[in-house]
């Protein structure tokens, strides 16, 4: 599977007119940048509710002003939450603790979207479970580059692998399409309910875990794309 600016066979996986590789992938750039700029910002004693305005002004000074979702910045106990469950107001990040962020800006006519977790302190669980979040996007990540599975699929290993970790895998996060914006004038179905092989450039993977007594929670989200994507470890 490479990347390609040509529109895909498959209706849910068709592109817009302002389409450009380079564009989707500048715009991905820029987020993963965001997210970095954002992490670093923030510190114990802070309130979500300030992280959210900061990272909202930064992601303005950097040329990305025009979000297509609310920008997230989640602390804490706010971690298990669905996306489009509100945080409970108030909360402050602690000496120990674990913080998630979930951005889209738009550069141009191109959508970005990421998320990831981060921890401050010294917590093992929390660290487990934000490294385990990462790890097990990219586990998904390369069944679909080796194995060809459908979206539907890939959430099915995806929760199967995270029982596997002693994490529970939050449905309420199935990915979806990504594109020139908006893609929802596209497609708004997610990926956990496409029933081929995603194509590469063309989805968001998102992996939510929770613990499953619901106490914490780690996030991370990129755009499904091939290993020659990613730094080398």
């Amino acid at each position: 599977m490479q990347a390609t600016d040509h529109p895909a066979p498959h209706p849910a996986e068709r592109i817009g007119p302002a389409f450009s590789v380079d564009g989707m992938l500048l715009a991905r750039q820029q987020t993963r940048l965001a997210i970095e700029r954002i992490a670093a910002r923030i510190t114990p004693g802070m309130v979500e509710e300030d992280a959210v305005a900061m990272a909202r002004q930064l992601m303005a000074d950097m040329g990305l002003a025009q979000s297509w979702h609310p920008t997230r910045v989640r602390f804490g106990s706010n971690t298990i939450k669905p996306m489009k469950q509100a945080s409970v107001p108030g909360v402050v990040l602690q000496e120990n603790d674990l913080f998630f962020l979930d951005i889209a800006p738009r550069l141009g006519e191109w959508e970005g979207d990421g998320g990831q977790s981060f921890t401050v302190g010294s917590h093992g669980e929390y660290a487990r479970c934000a490294r385990d979040a990462e790890t097990l996007f990219h586990e998904v990540r390369a069944v679909w580059d080796q194995q060809g599975l459908s979206g539907r699929q890939l959430y099915a290993f995806a929760q199967k692998t995270a029982q596997a970790m002693g994490w529970e895998l939050n449905f309420d996060l199935p990915g979806h399409r990504v594109s020139d914006f908006p893609h929802a004038a596209i497609h708004t179905g997610s990926l956990a309910d496409f029933d081929q092989a995603p194509s590469a450039m063309r989805w968001i993977l998102e992996i939510h875990l929770r613990d499953p007594q619901h106490r914490f929670g780690a996030f991370f989200e990129d755009m499904l794309l091939e290993d020659s994507f990613y730094p080398r470890t």
